[in-house]
């Protein structure tokens, strides 16, 4: 295999996107081989942009029995993620998803144990992850740099969508339609990372969320979420849609100082001992470490969707290691999951999760959802 040979399903703004990198050649190891959308206008454009050299579906049946290719990229609504990831992997396709992986984490579960059984590449369109602000970050805690976590605060509300962002379509910001609101839709990026930099899942989580507080919506726009670390660490996550301007500002404590992540800087405050080192060691009344502030530097540029459709195919081609695989996918929607379920039931959630319970109480707001539709696209 030279090229992974790629179908898209679903051409709505990210699937049209990721459809036209792959057919320009812009992903090393990749190309487009089929397309497939239900609705006609967009077989149409798909037509008349590609041309022959593209097949072109309007049925997933017919897409999976003769679309030839040797993978797919999922970028339809976030509902039938797992339902189309499962039937890639069971005829033999590698599979690519747009975030979310998933709605509930609990068929989220079931498409990861397909995933491994099936032995394909299976990534997820964390393109985040190919920033090198964050991976900077990441590695600052993997080393020991920033010795052990004491908390994390992540202040991410710079998502600013007024109400006529909703009005576009009637599946926006509905729990028939999208399954959740700022942070299902704006946040699966930040919670991805939370986890992904830190190297913690949180143990419990209590969350807060306003639903419909700043937009006539259904859905959450405003959640402060406070969670705890089995090392004792605690955490905060607050998001939302309704403030201008917004913020986001990534600030993690450790033993041997701070670590702030905004306006695309990293700013070190460095102990010159540890904390606790200095404590236990300290006799008098007010002291404190010596403290060094560093702008840390970052090289290298952020690759995005590109990067990650290009890891993913050298996945394939190569055996090169995932940058962001499949299965950790549901490390951030189990946090999200904890938090509406934690304000639903206006109490604690231990993770995991119960994950029966988020599915009856989940499917208890679908059916009073005011979505006259249950689908479209990203």
């Amino acid at each position: 295999m030279e090229k992974v040979k790629v179908g898209v399903i679903g051409l709505g703004n990210m699937g049209a996107s990721h459809a036209k990198i792959l057919f320009d050649g812009k992903v090393e190891g990749a190309a487009l081989a089929a397309v497939c959308d239900a609705r006609p206008e967009q077989g149409e454009w798909a037509r008349d942009l590609f041309g022959e050299e593209v097949q072109v579906f309007s049925a997933i049946d017919d897409f999976f029995n003769d679309a030839d290719i040797d993978g797919v990229l999922i970028a339809t609504p976030h509902y039938s993620h797992p339902e189309l990831a499962i039937r890639a992997f069971e005829n033999g396709l590698h599979v690519l998803c747009e975030k979310p992986v998933g709605v509930f984490t609990k068929n989220v579960r079931q498409m990861n144990e397909v995933a491994e059984k099936s032995g394909k590449v299976f990534s997820l369109m964390f393109n985040q992850r190919t920033n090198p602000l964050y991976q900077k970050v990441r590695d600052l805690i993997q080393s020991g740099e920033l010795g052990e976590i004491k908390r994390t605060n992540w202040t991410i509300t710079d998502w600013y969508r007024p109400q006529s962002y909703y009005n576009s379509a009637g599946w926006r910001a509905t729990w028939a339609g999208e399954g959740g609101g700022v942070l299902l839709n704006q946040s699966p990026h930040q919670l991805d990372l939370w986890q992904w930099v830190t190297g913690m899942m949180p143990v419990r989580v209590r969350g807060f969320c306003s639903f419909g507080k700043y937009r006539n919506i259904e859905v959450e726009d405003d959640v402060t979420a406070y969670v705890e670390y089995e090392n004792g660490a605690t955490g905060l996550f607050i998001t939302s849609i309704g403030e201008a301007p917004g913020t986001n500002r990534f600030e993690i404590v450790g033993d041997r100082g701070k670590v702030v992540i905004e306006d695309d800087q990293i700013t070190f405050w460095r102990l010159r001992q540890l904390e606790s080192e200095f404590n236990r060691e300290y006799t008098g009344l007010f002291g404190q470490p010596e403290c060094w502030k560093i702008d840390v530097p970052v090289t290298g540029e952020a690759t995005h969707h590109q990067g990650i459709m290009a890891n993913w195919a050298d996945a394939i081609l190569n055996g090169t290691e995932l940058l962001a695989p499949g299965v950790e996918g549901i490390n951030s929607l189990m946090i999200s999951n904890a938090v509406y379920l934690s304000a639903w039931t206006d109490n604690w959630v231990e993770l995991p999760i119960d994950e029966d319970l988020f599915y009856e109480m989940l499917q208890e707001k679908i059916q009073q959802s005011t979505a006259n539709m249950k689908s479209g696209v990203k």
